[in-house]
């Protein structure tokens, strides 16, 4: 074997053990139109979208669903693929802000059982998870339960993250004049840097939940406070660089 080949195979074998070929998939959905005005939200679809030119700063696999598109049998299916391609050392996020209801996200055309996404999201290979819910009463995500597992108990979860609006029994507020839901506008200027604590241009996982909840609960005036379900070990995951 020659010594340029030697190289080769010595590069590729660093580059697999560094992770540096590693993928993240996303899959974004948002509802502003219910197809009826009594339901409808004002700033869902903007959330999604923003979320999507945020995300390509980071990765071109992303999947963008809104309002009619985001029923519950293309937002399983959309998952299930993506939870597929990813590969052991990938990550898999999954963005939604829209209506809740107590155990569930609210679809164009039926909820979305935090069950349902959890035991999608179980079935990957990926080395992390990440999930960032807006919507009303997110904090009963906490009762999902994984089949692979079965565990009732998600917050323990290895290479999981899950950043919810709000606890279990308040509602997550939008805003005309920020034009997005709080969660979601502190989600993404702590992505753009606001949330890098120690300055070094990568936002963790437990940056980015102590800047996302401080930055809601002063907006929301004490009335809503995000949660972070995680198992320590990934409170030093990097989210993203900026």
């Amino acid at each position: 074997m020659n010594m340029k080949r030697l190289s080769l195979l010595l590069l590729i074998c660093i580059v697999s053990i560094l992770g540096l070929n590693a993928r993240t998939f996303v899959l974004i959905t948002g509802v502003s139109n219910y197809g009826n005005e009594q339901n409808n939200l004002g700033q869902s679809t903007k959330d999604a979208k923003r979320f999507k030119e945020l995300m390509l700063t980071q990765t071109k696999d992303i999947t963008l669903l809104t309002s009619s598109n985001v029923t519950r049998a293309n937002v399983l299916e959309k998952l299930r693929a993506i939870c597929n391609r990813a590969q052991a050392g990938d990550r898999v996020i999954f963005f939604y802000s829209g209506h809740g209801t107590p155990g569930a996200i609210c679809g164009y055309d039926a909820n979305i059982t935090y069950n349902d996404l959890m035991n999608v999201m179980s079935t990957s290979a990926a080395k992390e998870k990440m999930c960032f819910i807006d919507a009303c009463f997110a904090g009963t995500i906490t009762g999902a339960a994984t089949e692979s597992s079965g565990t009732d108990d998600i917050r323990s979860k290895p290479g999981q993250a899950i950043f919810i609006s709000s606890r279990p029994t308040e509602i997550s507020r939008e805003s005309p004049i920020l034009g997005a839901g709080f969660f979601t506008q502190a989600l993404l200027k702590g992505l753009r840097g606001k949330a890098d604590k120690d300055a070094n241009k990568q936002i963790t996982v437990l940056e980015l939940f102590k800047y996302i909840y401080g930055d809601v609960v002063k907006r929301s005036k004490g009335a809503q406070h995000p949660q972070l379900i995680a198992p320590k070990d990934m409170y030093n995951a990097v989210v993203g660089k900026w």
